[in-house]
């Protein structure tokens, strides 16, 4: 594990200190909550809301668009997250916010407040610019919640318990999705309610989280000073300083082009090319995803937990890693080869179980390889660049690949890279 203590001179902080003390179920449960608003919020407009409100815009360049609404959003996101985390790792007890002194919460519930505000506008747009510009918005403050949010597991959890917590706080990733589906799909239909209800959510569900589990407060001796040159900086950790870093970055990078790539035209798969509305007269493709979303997330919830447990028990992440992205490269080579409802429901299975345990472990082991305690935050902000600016290579990607070579082309171009990211975590040393 990398030194986070070394030259801090506010080791005995409690807010930059090593923990030691294992968190209880309450508070994974209130991060867990806060974590499901804020997925179900971002993912279910990227599979359901944003296709059908685009699909009514521009039906014949549908596609191309959703490419450019989701690659500027990825860039708003990736340009957003280091820099609110740096934000949040400064912040002292002088900026109050009511009764929030710490460095967390106050971003997290402002940003959540801002992102719901975005979500409530969107529905009112008729213009691919206008709905750009709203994702673009909404991109960059839920990824700002993102940043505080993601610093809670090296801030308050000991290392040996932090693939079970991961694991549990992993689960709304994939929970959020199949909720959110759900609820916009069977509950509440219409865009301008299903945009609604996500906000609604998104808010709400932060809110245990903030008022009810400890923030430690930045002493203002302990913050850095303020400069654009160095906020400038956040975007930036050395890889010959922190090379293990560095190759967690660059597998999280490769895994998480893969999962975009495969999943951002799976609606469109289904309707146009499995027919999914012809092999089952009454429904529709969103029928047909909603069933893929809750086959997966069931493996997802399985194995995250499953997965985070082992990995503590035993010491070893970078195994469960390797295996966990070999399952996903077979889930998309699976559908490479075969074009039926059948093999989709199977991809569906190894996602789930692949991306399950990856979520847990990987993210356990990428708190394992920070490079100081006082920018925890601003180093997974560097870290979600990896995770969120695929969305918008691989959209770049992913379009002509569809357009040239069909769906097959697509999926196979999924395995490739999904099997780098599993084998290139052996490069990082300093985590068993």
């Amino acid at each position: 594990m990398a030194d986070q203590t070394t030259e801090e001179p506010a080791a005995t902080s409690p807010a930059l200190a090593e923990p030691t003390a294992a968190v209880r179920f309450g508070w994974v449960t209130g991060l867990g909550l806060a974590s499901l608003g804020m997925w179900m919020a971002s993912y279910t407009p990227l599979q359901v809301l944003l296709p059908t409100q685009l699909q009514d815009i521009t039906p014949r360049h549908k596609i191309v668009a959703l490419a450019v609404v989701t690659g500027v959003g990825a860039i708003t996101s990736g340009l957003a997250t280091p820099i609110a985390g740096a934000l949040s790792d400064n912040t002292t007890y002088r900026f109050r916010f009511g009764r929030l002194t710490g460095r967390r919460h106050r971003w997290t519930i402002s940003m959540a407040v801002l992102a719901a505000v975005c979500l409530a506008v969107l529905p009112t747009q008729k213009s691919v610019l206008g709905v750009v510009i709203l994702w673009a918005l909404f991109s960059a403050f839920q990824n700002g919640e993102y940043a505080s949010l993601s610093a809670a597991i090296p801030d308050h959890v000991p290392v040996k318990q932090r693939a079970t917590v991961a694991g549990w706080v992993g689960m709304p990733q994939a929970l959020g999705l199949v909720v959110g589906t759900v609820l916009v799909v069977a509950v509440f239909t219409g865009l301008i309610s299903g945009y609604l209800t996500l906000a609604v959510g998104l808010v709400v569900l932060t809110l245990p989280f903030v008022l009810l589990t400890p923030d430690p407060p930045l002493d203002t001796e302990h913050a850095q000073p303020f400069s654009w040159r160095q906020l400038g900086r956040s975007f930036w950790v050395s890889p010959r300083a922190y090379p293990d870093f560095a190759w967690a970055w660059s597998t999280r990078f490769l895994m998480s082009l893969a999962i975009a790539m495969g999943t951002l035209y799976l609606l469109y798969f289904l309707r146009d090319q499995i027919h999914y509305a012809r092999l089952f007269p009454g429904q529709t493709a969103s029928d047909g995803l909603l069933i893929l979303i809750v086959i997966y997330t069931a493996g997802v919830v399985l194995t995250a937990i499953v997965g985070g447990m082992i990995s503590d028990r035993i010491g070893r992440r970078k195994m469960i890693v390797t295996v966990s992205g070999v399952v996903i490269a077979a889930a998309a080579l699976l559908l490479t080869v075969v074009e039926t409802w059948t093999a989709a429901i199977g991809a569906a299975v190894l996602f789930g179980v692949g991306f399950g345990a990856y979520l847990a472990v990987d993210q356990a082991l990428i708190t394992q390889v920070l490079p100081a305690a006082r920018d925890r935050a601003k180093d997974l902000g560097v870290i979600n660049i990896a995770l969120v600016c695929p969305s918008a290579i691989g959209a770049l990607i992913a379009a002509p690949l569809v357009s040239l070579g069909g769906y097959p082309t697509l999926f196979a171009g999924t395995a490739v890279v999904a099997f780098l990211g599993a084998i290139g975590v052996w490069r990082i040393k300093s985590v068993a």
